[in-house]
């Protein structure tokens, strides 16, 4: 089920023969599945017969439904809930006409995007991007003032103020754009030392979105959050 994943949705019902709430889940689980047939696919695991997946996954009580994408969970549920309720957790998975558009990476998908559903925070980030890369800063600086709670905004506009208070970082973001973390992680990491409390914490803005872009799992990621813990605190 973590394999299929990382071709589409899969939602996958914790389960077991005894639980009566279960039994009532199953068909709204279901139903939800089939209109969305080709989108999302629906994967029942049994508790009782699976007890070392069960236990791998933290699960105490059934049922337990869990939204895998791309090999790791990003969504997730306990006990039974009204049919709009798993009918809208299922819509959150499957991806919009928007998000289609959007996976087309360049710059005309991305303003099409934006176009289709202008609170769309990963099209808009991603044309921050492409705009900040040739230096259209003040388009950029425009576009990511709409996603003020995005971590990813925050990090660009983050990065836009460290970039007019001088150029020493420009080999960090310059090794971000080509997909250098490690290189990029580190001259931040260097960035920290002897930085006044307001210069940090644009340092630290930057970072997380490299964060968020690496996602949660990932090793380099993780390191990295806790040399930056140890630095600020």
């Amino acid at each position: 089920m973590v394999e299929r994943s990382r071709e589409l949705p899969v939602v996958v019902d914790f389960w077991a023969e005894w639980c009566g709430p279960c039994k009532a889940l199953t068909p709204l689980l279901e139903r939800a599945a089939a209109e969305r047939e080709g989108k999302v696919e629906l994967a029942k695991l049994d508790t009782d017969a699976n007890p070392d997946v069960a236990r791998a996954y933290g699960i105490q009580g059934i049922p337990n439904v869990k939204a895998f994408r791309d090999g790791e969970v990003v969504d997730e549920f306990v006990g039974v809930k009204p049919a709009a309720e798993v009918e809208d957790f299922f819509d959150r998975l499957v991806p919009s006409e928007a998000d289609a558009v959007a996976a087309g990476g360049d710059e005309a998908s991305l303003r099409q995007a934006l176009e289709l559903d202008p609170a769309h925070a990963a099209a808009g980030t991603a044309l921050a991007r492409l705009l900040l890369r040739r230096g259209d800063r003040d388009e950029a600086e425009e576009l990511l003032g709409r996603f003020g709670g995005d971590f990813t905004a925050l990090g660009l506009q983050a990065r836009l103020s460290l970039e007019r208070e001088g150029q020493e970082l420009a080999p960090a973001f310059a090794a971000w754009d080509d997909g250098d973390f490690e290189t990029a992680l580190e001259a931040l990491q260097g960035a920290l030392a002897g930085a006044d409390a307001d210069r940090r914490d644009l340092v630290r803005r930057v970072m997380v979105a490299i964060f968020e872009e690496l996602g949660p799992g990932h090793e380099l990621a993780q390191a990295h959050r806790r040399r930056l813990a140890s630095a600020l605190y």
